[in-house]
């Protein structure tokens, strides 16, 4: 093989080599792929896509007894299918992603045998009242702020009361709405 030969498939091997690096710079740039500001997905909210503009300091939230007295169970379970992502709803019902929800209302915090709670929840203490469980469902990290649960809450009151009161059917021996 002479010098002549030897340089041109050098020249050859080398410039296979310049092209490939620039087709892969190049569709490294064309495709380059779409990386997650915050790691993991967003679960669904019944809350709209855009906050609302600052509430009047004169608005009042309608108290809990009020919303309850008017509460639909069965719109209630309808709201509270987001909820099925990470739970069950059946008696004797498996823990998903959350502790099973049958028999909630009365039920101890962070009670569910088997269930890993956090630090945070297992230290809120008492018993899960409608009271307590409308401060939860409406931001739960405000109420345990170590919170495992991803959700971010519901604002609505009134649905807040229809969940409760599909979660108080959810029982063999329902507790009864405060007066």
């Amino acid at each position: 093989m002479t010098a002549s030969t030897l340089n041109r498939l050098m020249l050859a091997l080398f410039g296979s080599l310049v092209f490939v690096g620039l087709i892969m710079e190049y569709t490294a740039f064309v495709f380059a792929p779409q990386v997650a500001k915050v790691a993991g997905y967003a679960l669904p909210t019944s809350a709209g896509a855009t906050a609302p503009a600052a509430a009047p300091a004169a608005a009042k939230e309608t108290p809990l007894p009020e919303l309850l007295a008017k509460a639909d169970a069965a719109k209630g379970q309808a709201d509270a299918k987001i909820c099925a992502t990470c739970h069950s709803f059946e008696k004797g019902g498996a823990a998903k992603i959350g502790p099973d929800l049958w028999g909630v209302v009365g039920r101890p915090v962070a009670s569910v045998a088997g269930f890993s709670y956090s630090d945070s929840l297992k230290a809120a203490g008492g018993d899960w009242t409608y009271d307590k469980l409308d401060h939860w469902i409406a931001a739960p990290k405000s109420m345990a702020s170590g919170t495992k649960m991803a959700f971010a809450g519901e604002k609505d009151g009134q649905k807040r009361a229809d969940i409760l009161a599909y979660l108080q059917s959810l029982s063999d021996a329902p507790v009864p709405f405060p007066k």
